[in-house]
């Protein structure tokens, strides 16, 4: 074959398996995930939400007037730990929560071997919730909810059926940084996660969550172990799904796009380090890491620079069919974008760049851990 016949090979190849992964994207994203419902709905349960904070003094105002202001759930608890901060943050409590009898606000205590920071504080909040609750709500400091958002998300728990019922947050993006990394965290799972097989497999290996905000039925959870089965994990919200799975429960993710916002990084360094802490523990060995890396490179940086050398090289039919593939990539992180409230245009047009970073992140994320350098908020992780 010559060399243009194989570069012609490639390109049909790779704009095939890209296409069929836009096109299994889109099915996940109009059949299969949850959309709870934003508009006024009540819930007759006891809810305790739970708010760990470590030095967020500058952003847990929005967060806890949100709260306060939630709507539909008469039974609102409000439980609010003080995990070692040293910038104020359980004076902007008081502040912001008065003699609100509905909050609570306690003082963490340093982790216990074996323990990592985030893990323990939940366990904590979780062993000072009130005894009523039927129902835990994980939120944390740097996410917004809508009036309704707590009664919308323990309607869809129980609609659902499940244990716990992880409602992703739309995210917002100011920088280049944001508008090139954030949006994979949903493009990926919508992309390469099978939704409803998810929800109805026992598997704990086939699970997702997102830890910013989470349901959680209470019988389920302590039958699950609570945070203390994830105690020494970096990754606690899925890991906490996972032991849902094991202990029998089931787990439901859903768009919570129109429930909350989110804003998970205000600079570029914090979401390096934010990334670069946990990356290794989503892909687990090195070698499955390269080997996810490398094919994400291959199916979604590869096409557009096949179809610069194609066209260099004077394969216009091979170019073509690389701009399909590259096509296919840029529609995927559209209908990711249209379905979680994310941004779809122009940032689309760079996920290419977006897959690089993520392999870059990843590589240092590993390099990092080697080196036993990994730290979070003044914690090792690692």
């Amino acid at each position: 074959m010559s060399p243009s016949g194989s570069v012609t090979v490639v390109a049909v190849v790779l704009a095939v398996a890209v296409t069929a992964l836009t096109a299994h994207t889109w099915v996940n994203a109009r059949y299969f995930l949850r959309r709870p419902a934003d508009g006024p709905v009540g819930v007759d349960e006891t809810v305790a939400v739970l708010l760990p904070l470590r030095d967020e003094a500058d952003r847990v105002t929005p967060c806890l007037r949100a709260l306060l202001a939630q709507q539909g759930v008469p039974g609102l608890r409000i439980v609010v730990l003080d995990d070692g901060s040293t910038d104020g943050t359980a004076d902007v409590v008081r502040s912001v929560a008065g003699d609100d009898p509905r909050v609570t606000l306690r003082t963490g205590v340093t982790p216990p071997p074996g323990w990592l920071g985030k893990p323990y504080a939940c366990h904590q909040l979780a062993g000072h919730a009130d005894p009523a609750a039927t129902v835990y709500a994980f939120v944390d400091a740097d996410v917004v909810l809508t009036p309704y958002a707590v009664a919308a998300a323990v309607t869809g728990l129980r609609a659902a059926r499940a244990t716990l019922l992880s409602a992703y947050p739309r995210i917002l993006v100011r920088t280049a940084g944001d508008r090139l990394v954030q949006p994979l965290l949903q493009w990926l799972w919508l992309t390469f996660l099978p939704l409803r097989a998810m929800e109805r497999s026992a598997r704990p290996s086939l699970a997702a969550a997102g830890g910013q905000f989470l349901v959680v039925d209470r019988a389920g959870y302590e039958r699950a172990g609570g945070h203390a089965a994830v105690a020494d994990r970096v990754l606690e919200d899925i890991e906490l799904a996972r032991a849902v799975k094991r202990s029998g429960g089931r787990i439901a993710l859903a768009d919570g796009s129109r429930l909350a916002a989110c804003r998970m990084y205000e600079t570029w360094p914090q979401l390096r380090d934010g990334y670069t802490k946990s990356l290794w523990a989503t892909f687990g060995h090195p070698t499955a890491a390269a080997a996810v890396v490398a094919a994400l490179l291959l199916l979604y940086t590869a096409p557009p620079l096949l179809a610069v050398a194609a066209l260099a090289a004077g394969a216009p039919v091979a170019a073509g069919l690389a701009l399909l593939g590259y096509a296919a990539g840029v529609a995927g992180r559209v209908v990711s974008a249209h379905a979680t409230g994310g941004p779809a245009w122009p940032d689309a047009l760079a996920h290419p760049g977006s897959v690089v970073v993520l392999g870059w992140l990843t590589l240092r994320s590993y390099h990092l851990r080697k080196r036993r350098r990994l730290s979070w908020r003044g914690r090792p992780v690692s």
